[in-house]
Formats: structure tokens, sequence, C-alpha cells
């Protein structure tokens, strides 16, 4: 049992890694109202405050077609390195 949670930790770690690499940062101020409502939010979908985030832009981009199919697949998956 403690070496398949290992196993999982260290993919978990990797995958991790392999996504911040790819993703940029950005500090965001937001009003304490808004961030305790999409922390509520977050809670409820079993996401963190940051992927919640996230989710509601790529679905506000994608309902007005800011962006394309193509761009959030490749958005989404993480490439694999040779």
């Amino acid at each position: 049992m403690i070496v398949l949670i290992t196993k999982i930790k260290k993919r978990l770690s990797i995958t991790a890694l392999s996504m911040s690499a790819e993703k940029k940062a950005y500090p965001l101020r937001i009003g304490a109202d808004v961030l305790d409502a999409v922390q509520r939010w977050a809670d409820d979908e079993l996401r963190s405050v940051n992927a919640q985030i996230e989710y509601l832009l790529r679905d506000a981009l994608r309902k007005v077609g800011r962006l394309k199919p193509a761009d959030e697949l490749r958005a989404a998956r993480p490439r694999k390195k040779d």
C-alpha cells in the first residue's frame, strides 16, 4: 500500500512539473466576495481555486469564440518530451 501511494505521488509530481512548465503565472487582484464565491464553487466541483478560475476563463472564451477547439485541446494536454 505504501509503495503504491509513493508511486502515485511521484507520478503526480512529474505531471505537475511538466504542466507547470507550460503554464504562465499571473498575479490576479480579485474582490474578496468574488474570491469567496469562486472558492465555494471550486469546493463543490472538487477543484482548486486556480483550476476553477482557469475552467471559468476557458468556458467563457469558448462561448464567445475566442478559444478555438484545437487551441483548447493543445493547452489541456501536456506535450510529451522525447
